[in-house]
């Protein structure tokens, strides 16, 4: 029998583009003789809407915008999404929720998916909304005894009372450079690189929009490589990749806009530092309690100091992203990884009905 796949996607977040790229690329990888796929698109303004089963491949992220399709209540989807046990024509064995950023990676669905007791794919409550926000991350992380660059963090109503104060304290604790960061956003979108105070001002007001806490960390003169991870349990590590922008830094026009980066599979470290990277990723991964899949994200500086920069709880996931990259040069095709990530959603979810809820 063929597996039902529900697939979530848009949301109501800056990286709402991002997303429907990703639905676009799973859609086509997918098996028609292994997946029935159902769509339900987000829009920006948080609409649910549902369009009709999907026959193959779709060559204009447009199509994906059912603006003209069936809404939806979130709070009603346990008559709409229900489980492979149910009976009706829109039993759903699994739910892929291909959603960035906010409102999406951020365990608010995967919140409201628990609740239903519905299958879903990748990373649980918990370890969605710690990964989003980069300063829970950093504070769980330093917790681990992980390694990472220093940092501090301001929220919205500190900066606007006591602007100055906040800037001194960032040169005093960080110094330039340093980067800026929203807390709670990806595809490095509203980050900046700082090397005064009127770059630092700058930031400040520019991170702001898109978060009420922001973040600033240590900059250093360092390689970026990252690893991909998948598992439960068990987690398992690909090989490492580099990501070598043009520019300054990787910012969002370089990510996904300008095509302006280079990124090198596998990259040139050595053994011993590769190893040391395997182990800080699973031990980030399991910090945070993830599970199905994180791309973990380092700091390597020229006289090999690693630091753990970031996970992401939902990487970029078309196949010219990192993540799908990282698996192909470890022996997993895009294909391949999709259904392995829906075996573990339904592992996972087996794992979670031994759970007694009763006395």
């Amino acid at each position: 029998m063929k597996t039902k796949l529900c697939l979530l996607y848009g949301g109501k977040s800056a990286e709402h583009k991002v997303s429907l790229q990703t639905a676009k690329a799973v859609i086509g990888a997918l098996d028609a003789d292994k997946f029935d796929v159902f769509p339900i698109y987000i829009s920006t303004e948080g609409e649910w809407i549902k369009g009709p089963q999907l026959q193959g491949p779709v060559e204009d992220i447009k199509v994906l915008e059912y603006k003209e399709g069936e809404a939806i209540a979130p709070n009603a989807l346990s008559t709409t999404l229900s489980t492979a046990n149910s009976t009706g024509s829109e039993s759903y064995d699994v739910i892929f929720p291909l959603l960035h950023g906010p409102n999406g990676e951020d365990g608010t669905v995967q919140g409201m998916l628990d609740l239903l007791n519905l299958p879903y794919v990748g990373n649980g409550v918990l370890s969605s909304a710690a990964g989003m926000d980069k300063v829970i991350m950093k504070n769980l992380f330093a917790q681990a005894g992980i390694p990472q660059v220093d940092y501090v963090w301001f929220t919205r109503r500190t900066w606007e009372k006591e602007e100055d104060q906040a800037y001194e304290i960032a040169e005093k604790e960080i110094g330039y450079p340093c980067f800026v960061k929203p807390a709670n956003l990806g595809s490095s979108v509203g980050i900046s690189k700082c090397t005064n105070r009127e770059e630092l001002a700058v930031a400040f007001k520019e991170a702001f929009q898109f978060d009420r806490k922001i973040i600033i960390e240590q900059g250093v003169k360092a390689r970026e490589i990252e690893l991909g991870v998948l598992g439960n349990d068990d987690p398992q590590c690909s090989v490492a990749g580099e990501i070598v922008p043009k520019k300054d830094f990787y910012d969002y026009k370089a990510k996904y806009e300008d095509g302006d980066t280079a990124l090198i599979i596998p990259a040139e470290i050595s053994e011993g530092i590769y190893e040391k990277m395997k182990e800080i990723a699973i031990d980030s991964f399991k910090a945070l309690d993830c599970s199905g899949l994180v791309r973990a994200d380092f700091f390597l500086t020229e006289d090999g100091q690693i630091y753990m920069n970031e996970v992401n709880t939902m990487p970029g996931f078309t196949p010219f992203s990192m993540f799908p990259l990282l698996w192909k040069h470890t022996g997993v095709e895009y294909p391949q990884l999709i259904e392995k990530l829906v075996t573990l959603a339904l592992e996972r979810h087996e794992d979670k009905q031994n759970i007694k809820h009763t006395m």
